[in-house]
């Protein structure tokens, strides 16, 4: 199952780069009687996310859709049974059979079960975990030829950390956000900002339950300024400048790290 669902590279190291909802298949049950288009779904998904995993040693990158079974919400609400849990679309051609939404199901607790070992091996060899957690959302929701949203309520880039111990995790959360609004963006600088536009999802609320003083967890959401969120199209050129800018807060989060786990 875990080839399916998520694809797991275990390197060295006390930092893992996740990016949950970087999947597009679906299991061919799922598929039959999915209502929505390939295109419709990519937009609410976050396509080219796990390309940015790939600046730490440890991944954990999403492989089918979040539209089967999201991984980032809590078990009861992991399958988008109604509109009013997946942004208003009509997801189903017909009602999902119990027995479809059990397997997807089981796919969820299968994915937390081995999230809770992955931590705790981390956890056990170095002390403690920091997790990565990448995310991405729309800001041009009234159409393609539509205004952005305004930028005062939606930062480049939303760091979201309400479920973790701010004053323990102080030194890693605010390392990252000044190192990354420090690097130099194409001669500019990025829009960071804490908790604006979101808090946190389950992934980061489970593993602060789970280690609350062993593991932090920083959700971080890219608005979709990198590509064209309603075509698809990736600006290859931006995309690379979101990696090396995360690249560049690797060093300060390992010190940081060492210095809170010591």
């Amino acid at each position: 199952m875990a080839d399916q669902v998520w694809q797991l590279v275990e390197g060295d190291g006390p930092i893992v780069a996740a990016a949950i909802h970087d999947g597009h298949d679906l299991r061919q049950e799922v598929a039959a009687l999915m209502a929505l288009s390939d295109a419709e779904r990519l937009r609410e998904e976050d396509p080219y996310t796990g390309s940015w995993t790939e600046v730490a040693p440890v991944r954990l990158v999403g492989r089918r859709s979040r539209f089967e079974v999201d991984l980032n919400r809590p078990r009861e609400k992991a399958i988008y049974a109604t509109p009013a849990d997946a942004w208003g679309l009509n997801v189903w051609t017909d009602p999902l059979p119990p027995a479809l939404v059990a397997r997807s199901l089981e796919e969820y607790d299968a994915f937390y079960v081995e999230l809770s070992r992955l931590l705790t091996g981390r956890i056990q060899r170095f002390g403690g975990v920091l997790v990565l957690d990448f995310h991405t959302y729309n800001h041009r929701r009234e159409g393609p030829d539509g205004p952005s949203a305004e930028p005062l309520d939606n930062p480049e880039v939303n760091i979201g950390t309400a479920s973790l111990d701010r004053e323990r995790w102080a030194p890693l959360v605010d390392r990252f956000i000044s190192d990354l609004r420090g690097f130099n963006f194409l001669g500019r600088h990025l829009d960071v900002r804490e908790n604006v536009k979101f808090q946190g999802g389950n992934m980061s609320r489970w593993i602060h339950k789970a280690f609350p003083t062993q593991a932090c967890s920083l959700s971080i959401e890219f608005k979709k300024f990198f590509m064209d969120e309603w075509s698809g199209t990736l600006d290859t050129n931006i995309h690379e400048e979101v990696t090396r800018a995360l690249q560049s807060t690797l060093p300060g989060l390992r010190e940081e790290l060492a210095g809170v786990i010591d």
